[in-house]
């Protein structure tokens, strides 16, 4: 998979294209994805998928902006897997939201060959959100390239979006976020050097990097850890702000993995959250601190014998 930044291509093939966040790359996502690879390979063309970074809400309003599902590299390594051809990462900034909606359809088409486009029907791009699935439509038939909506995909009625996993894992019902998602929730990140508190109290654990300090849930949890050459690692992680040790502290993620004593500095670790155990709780000292996070070991290792 190719990936570019910015509407520009040095491949002049034509393509089959789909515009959006992706934030989670849900369900519903996959489906349009799924949708995507069928109409390229029915007019023998390569799949594009235009994204955004950051997040148009984390420009406009940061304070506001809704946790993040997954990373820019999260995204795209799903992406991967799904069969995309070319992914095209816009800087999302000053300059890019002053373009026209019409000068964005003629970018798809002149810079990156669009020649088949796929979008929501509730899509708005452009200046000012000028832009919609019906502008498109019409200027695509202008262009020479063919325009086509897709719907949501529904579970049990709800409509699956990224908003509805990111209230389901809020709620720490992480059984609901893996129907939407179509897999396990999980965090990726690089392993970092933490304050060696786990260590110092028996529970060693690898210190993931977060690249956004507003994580979609916080709690303990049952975990399943991936890393390569390393195969899948059972454990349980902590991830919020440490009340008993800090105070007004940016959320960690911390993975205590059983029968685990390898060097793990700066790999790159995926966290799949299997089952939520307790809330992040603040105890009077470490002694307290200490005997619950061995009750959160016994209960994952037995959560683990129960499902196997």
């Amino acid at each position: 998979m190719k990936i570019l930044r910015g509407l520009n291509s040095p491949d002049t093939q034509p393509v089959a294209l789909t515009i959006g966040n992706f934030d989670g790359v849900h369900l519903g996502h996959q489906a349009l994805l799924s949708e995507l690879r069928a109409a390229g390979q029915a007019r023998g063309l390569q799949t594009a998928v235009v994204i955004f970074e950051p997040h148009p809400r984390e420009f406009f309003t940061p304070q506001q902006a809704p946790a993040r599902l997954t990373s820019l590299r999260e995204k795209l390594e799903i992406f991967a897997v799904l069969g995309i051809d070319r992914v095209h990462v816009c800087r999302f900034n000053e300059r890019f939201t002053q373009m026209s909606a019409g000068n964005f359809i003629n970018a798809l088409h002149e810079r990156l060959s669009a020649r088949f486009v796929l979008i929501g029907d509730d899509f708005r791009f452009g200046s000012g959100r000028g832009g919609d699935f019906a502008l498109m439509e019409k200027i695509g038939a202008q262009l020479g390239f063919a325009v086509q909506s897709v719907h949501s995909v529904t579970h049990d009625g709800v409509r699956i979006s990224s908003t509805a996993i990111r209230a389901a894992l809020a709620a720490g019902n992480l059984r609901t976020a893996q129907r939407y998602l179509g897999r396990h929730y999980s965090i990726s990140g690089r392993v970092v050097h933490g304050d060696g508190m786990g260590r110092k109290l028996g529970f060693p654990t690898a210190n993931i990097q977060l690249k956004h300090n507003c994580p979609p849930l916080t709690g303990i949890f049952v975990v399943q850890a991936h890393a390569e050459g390393m195969g899948v690692l059972q454990g349980v992680s902590s991830l919020g702000v440490r009340p008993t040790l800090r105070k007004d502290a940016k959320p960690v993620l911390e993975v205590h993995l059983f029968e685990f004593a390898q060097q793990i500095y700066n790999k790159h670790l995926r966290v799949e959250f299997l089952h939520k155990l307790r809330d992040e709780e603040k105890y009077p000292d470490v002694d307290t601190l200490t005997r619950h996070i061995a009750l959160d070991v016994e209960n994952a290792r037995k959560w683990f014998e129960q499902h196997e």
